[in-house]
């Protein structure tokens, strides 16, 4: 009973951090406006870059990013310490634990309880959930971020192939390289799980960019292939 108490708070908690609404709270309190009624009409970081500004812009980043960094390594390293969840699981109960918080966070973030469920697309909550737990693998996915927003100027593909960096970088580095991942069988799937989700939440923006319709960041990309029809 005990256990299942302090899971269940450990849940509650990250949904709550998760959900706060940092880029709302900004734009209304320096702004005077809802972010979420304007541009992409969400209150993710991107948004936040595209009508607040770069400053205003990182310091919602850093916040989304920080939720589930404490979602995992405060609310579930603290309250979660010397769970035993027995034989319900053949995986590392800390790690299993950790991971549920973080995906709590992250819906929290997407279906936020403060602004009526209407939230970001959990990207950054998603990374700094993910530092916690795969700080290499996140390093990767950042540099392939970095990459498809150089060559296409689209924040929205940069995350897609973010997202899907990370469950093929754990893959190949247990699989090809034989690193040692500990809770590698469960952090897999929950890394598949998490790209799965995050490409839901992107669905809107996946048919944008298949019409060519997506909003692009032109000045972040740097590096422009010319096609067939353009010479």
């Amino acid at each position: 009973m005990e256990a299942t108490i302090k899971i269940s708070l450990i849940i509650l908690f990250s949904y709550l951090v998760g959900s706060f609404p940092s880029a709302v709270i900004i734009s209304k309190r320096f702004f005077g406006f809802d972010i979420r009624e304007k541009g992409s009409g969400n209150m993710g970081s991107t948004n936040a870059f595209r009508i607040l500004g770069w400053k205003w812009g990182l310091v919602v980043q850093i916040l989304d990013i920080l939720k589930g960094i404490i979602a995992v390594s405060l609310i579930a390293s603290v309250i979660g310490q010397g769970i035993d969840l027995g034989k319900h699981t053949w995986f590392e109960d800390i790690t299993l634990i950790k991971m549920g918080a973080g995906i709590a966070a992250v819906i929290g973030h997407i279906w936020s309880l403060f602004v009526n469920f209407r939230g970001g697309k959990g990207i950054s909550t998603a990374a700094g959930m993910l530092v916690a737990i795969a700080p290499i693998d996140v390093c990767i996915a950042l540099g392939i971020f970095i990459l498809a927003v150089i060559f296409s100027g689209y924040i929205s593909l940069g995350s897609l192939s973010a997202a899907f960096a990370i469950p093929s970088s754990m893959f190949f580095r247990y699989n090809i390289l034989h690193v040692d991942i500990p809770g590698y069988q469960i952090i897999i799937y929950f890394s598949i799980a998490l790209a799965l989700m995050i490409t839901y939440a992107h669905r809107a923006n996946i048919k944008r960019l298949w019409e060519g319709k997506e909003n692009k960041f032109s000045k972040l990309q740097l590096i422009k292939i010319r096609s067939r029809n353009n010479r």
